[in-house]
């Protein structure tokens, strides 16, 4: 029997360059097509005008007292700012940390701390998160210093606050002024530098969404996020005609790598639909600004396909894209394929410790191919899949699924002990996530090893049981986990999200079940609600639905003891 193992081809070969020299390259090469378009902020720039502003926003950092290894924030969603930060940090050496929008106070002072941020980027309030008043909050003694001077008690390494917009704090720099000063400085001391920076450098920190513990500080180089954005945008057959409309957040690799890296390598455009995710600005960008590919997780395809006004928009100049994140229903492929034109949307399966992915389905793989696989190995790769004892099992068996080349992490930041549990002695990174390869190699993601439940001795996958639920005309989303049982050890529970207009019962769930799957993967539990827990990324949050499922089986247990 064949052992779950392979390795990727060596086609196209890896870029040895700095993100920085990505930017340059493109700037020479493709001058006047456009890079960046920003309807909500009516920015529109060539490759040669933000590969200058790049530069302007880089020498404005260093000329602030910023040397290469420094670590500098950006809490932000998505805007341009965001971009020509993540370009300028590469160009000047920085190392970007790229902090997620949703923190609030004790998790951005977590993130700022553990990583030493000497400067910090921050947008302008949006919607309930109040950017600038959580800095201020953390950091009074903000509004007492000159910017560039912060001595915070609680915020020791952080010197400088950069703020977007208009209305800025005190003691902090505004964007505008700080691309100005680099303007006014010129670029001499950003060409000293770069002679000095090689591809295998550090530069991004990203921080792990901390489900159980403190955040983890995954910390990446130039090659490792470069090529995983050059070889996405390879498996998507990019060019310079394209055009990627990008809803999903720049802070993590979906956006800032699969998105942007992958459009620098490629000279195609990076549209950012909004600064939060929106379905109906995701569809006019799309239509308005004739998008060639859209990412997104599942359910933001299923909100846009969903949306009311869908038939008024053109998707006709549609071809390709990433839908990522989670398990991707048939029937939502189905639709992206036939109502947004996208016969080539692939499929890839990744983590951030791998930059982040390591399978994508091809352009000619069929649909069934599309859903229930994540396609095949990207070259320069290797992958394995071991049991418990770390044995390779045979194809077809599932196992921990493990990674290694060229995308593997360079470590957790300041972090030895997680890093080693992670990567081991020869390498490979364990991804804690269960697959299965067959024979032709491609992957299957069973589940989160930590997710699997076990109900009297019998190993029950919940995405399969969702998969086959998701097959009733009147279920837009499920997801299903473990929860206690005295008797069986755990049983399964599902939560539903039930299409608008529809009404739907437990029993007419489990009739839908019974006779078609096994008896043991029936849900004993169900419940419909009106949305599921997601991070600002989109992805599930089922430790959050087992925790409100066991306060509620708490209540029903003390309501039954005083009865």
């Amino acid at each position: 029997m064949k052992e779950s193992h392979v390795r990727g081809g060596n086609e196209p070969p890896l870029l040895e360059m700095t993100i920085g020299q990505a930017l340059d390259a493109a700037a020479a090469t493709w001058p006047d097509n456009e890079a960046l378009v920003c309807p909500a902020q009516a920015v529109r720039l060539t490759w040669r005008g933000f590969r200058d502003r790049v530069e302007h926003v880089a020498a404005g950092l260093l000329a602030q007292g910023l040397e290469p290894g420094d670590r500098v924030g950006i809490w932000s969603l998505n805007r341009a700012e965001w971009a020509l930060t993540q370009f300028a940090a590469a160009k000047a050496g920085l190392i970007l940390v790229t902090v997620n929008p949703a923190y609030r106070l004790a998790e951005l002072e977590y993130a700022l701390n553990k990583a030493g941020i000497k400067a910090l980027v921050i947008s302008p309030p949006f919607k309930s998160s109040d950017y600038p008043g959580m800095v201020a909050a953390l950091a009074p003694e903000l509004a007492e210093c000159e910017p560039g001077a912060l001595e915070a008690a609680r915020l020791p390494h952080l010197r400088l606050v950069v703020q977007m917009g208009e209305d800025i704090l005190p003691g902090a720099m505004s964007f505008a002024a700080l691309e100005n000063a680099g303007r006014e400085v010129g670029n001499a001391a950003l060409a000293a530098i770069a002679p000095t920076l090689k591809p295998h450098d550090a530069i991004n920190i990203q921080f792990t969404s901390g489900t159980t513990g403190a955040p983890k500080g995954v910390t990446l180089s130039h090659h490792n996020i470069l090529n995983n954005g050059y070889l996405v945008g390879h498996g998507m057959a990019l060019t310079p005609k394209d055009r990627i409309c990008i809803p999903v957040p720049l802070y993590h690799c979906f956006g800032m790598v699969m998105g942007n890296l992958a459009c620098v390598t490629h000279g195609s455009a990076m549209v950012f639909p909004g600064e939060g995710f929106d379905p109906l600005a995701t569809l006019q960008a799309c239509a308005y600004e004739r998008c060639t590919a859209l990412y997104g997780v599942p359910t933001m395809f299923i909100a846009e396909l969903d949306h009311p006004r869908f038939a008024e928009f053109d998707f006709s100049h549609m071809r390709t894209g990433i839908m990522a994140g989670s398990p991707c229903p048939i029937e939502v492929m189905r639709k992206v394929i036939s109502q947004m034109h996208a016969r080539d949307m692939t499929i890839c399966y990744g983590m951030t410790e791998t930059s982040p992915v390591s399978f994508q389905t091809g352009l000619d793989d069929s649909l069934e191919r599309r859903v229930s696989t994540v396609g095949r190995v990207h070259p320069h790769l290797e992958v394995k899949i071991v049991d418990a004892e770390g044995a390779t099992v045979p194809c077809g068996t599932s196992g921990e699924l493990c990674t290694r080349g060229y995308s593997v992490m360079i470590g957790y930041w300041d972090d030895l002990e997680q890093t080693a549990n992670a990567v081991d002695a020869e390498g490979w990174m364990h991804t804690g996530d269960l697959a299965t390869l067959d024979e032709e190699g491609f992957c299957q993601i069973v589940g989160r090893i930590k997710d699997m439940v076990i109900r009297g001795g019998e190993n029950l996958y919940p995405r399969e049981i969702e998969e086959y639920l998701y097959r009733h005309p009147k279920i837009q989303d499920v997801q299903v986990f473990g929860v206690p049982d005295e008797l069986y050890g755990e049983e399964l529970c599902a939560w539903v999200v039930v299409r608008e207009g529809m009404v739907m019962d437990d029993e007419e769930l489990r009739a839908f079940c019974r006779g078609q799957i096994a008896h043991h993967k029936i849900p004993r539990y169900v419940r419909f609600v009106e949305d599921m827990p997601k991070t600002v990324t989109g992805k599930i949050q089922k430790f959050k639905m087992r925790q409100a499922m066991l306060r509620e089986m708490r209540l029903i247990e003390d309501a039954e003891d005083t009865l």
